[in-house]
């Protein structure tokens, strides 16, 4: 990746990269307008090219398939980033909450919206409900490796895909039901932190 000097020796992405990212939001911005004007299923990728005045060839220089333009998540290279910061001596899980809370706190409100728009269609829309298990996999996966990493164990420890599973699971139990934002992740990973108190007596 080029970058540019700031002149404050802060590396800044170059002009190519930032035309790159603005082309791919367009697109996704412009696909998503058409999937709420029209639905998922009726909207071609001719539609999202032409609507975000690109070509199909160009389209797919950036998602492989329609699919992949929902189901990637923008939000993991933060995550892991904000992950890899937490303090060590933290619980897993707890680390994990933070992180979620700073990754969330960067987005604007229409940054929020989009992704909140954008898990309704993965887990609501019938033709991507096939792609929830390969997703499920991937998170999991994704999670065991920041674990390890974080205690210093192997990401096919038993414990740390155990815990991965648990934070991957709760994050899809989430996204069925309810909205997707800091409040309902902080409040899961708590639980699940807590050692899932469910039906426990109080005190």
């Amino acid at each position: 990746m080029s970058v540019e000097s700031t002149g404050e020796g802060i590396a800044a992405p170059g002009l190519r990269e930032r035309k790159k990212e603005r082309t791919r939001r367009t697109i996704r911005t412009e696909a998503f307008r058409l999937f709420r004007e029209q639905g998922y299923g009726e909207t071609t990728i001719e539609q999202i090219a032409a609507a975000a005045d690109v070509s199909p060839s160009t389209f797919f220089r950036y998602f492989p398939t329609k699919e992949q333009l929902v189901i990637a998540d923008d939000l993991d290279p933060l995550l892991v980033e904000e992950f890899r910061g937490q303090p060590r001596g933290l619980s897993p899980v707890l680390a994990f909450r933070n992180a979620i809370d700073a990754s969330l706190a960067t987005l604007t409100p229409e940054e929020l919206a989009f992704e909140q728009e954008r898990q309704a269609l993965v887990y609501h829309v019938p033709e991507l409900r096939a792609a929830i298990g390969i997703e499920l996999e991937r998170g999991i996966e994704m999670i065991a490796e920041m674990i390890a990493e974080y205690l210093g164990r192997p990401a096919d420890d038993f414990e740390v895909r155990v815990t991965a599973g648990a934070i991957a699971g709760a994050g899809l139990a989430i996204s069925l039901r309810t909205p997707v934002n800091a409040e309902n992740l902080g409040h899961a990973m708590d639980f699940l932190d807590a050692g899932l108190p469910v039906g426990r007596p109080a005190g």
